[in-house]
């Protein structure tokens, strides 16, 4: 029942940032795409926070962990042979 109630808090705080910038939702799709691109690292903000001491951990970080999460699964190097 917790994670309902955040997701309505995020969804209103979304819908009142909608109405501040004057645009109508659904959102038109590229508006919809940045704002789930700011979504995906605003996820990271707090991980690369909890980080920042220690910077081994911090590069390992953002090339595993968060690199994965906001990048998905890349396409593994193929070499072509010929």
């Amino acid at each position: 029942m917790k994670a309902y109630l955040i997701s309505l808090g995020a969804g209103l705080l979304a819908g009142f940032v909608y109405s501040l910038l004057g645009v109508r939702s659904p959102a038109p799709p590229v508006i919809a795409l940045v704002g789930l691109a700011g979504i995906l690292l605003g996820e990271q903000v707090m991980p690369l926070a909890r980080r920042l001491a220690d910077r081994t951990e911090l590069v390992r970080f953002v090339q595993q962990d968060c690199a994965r999460h906001v990048l998905g699964m890349l396409p593994a190097n193929r070499e072509e042979k010929a």
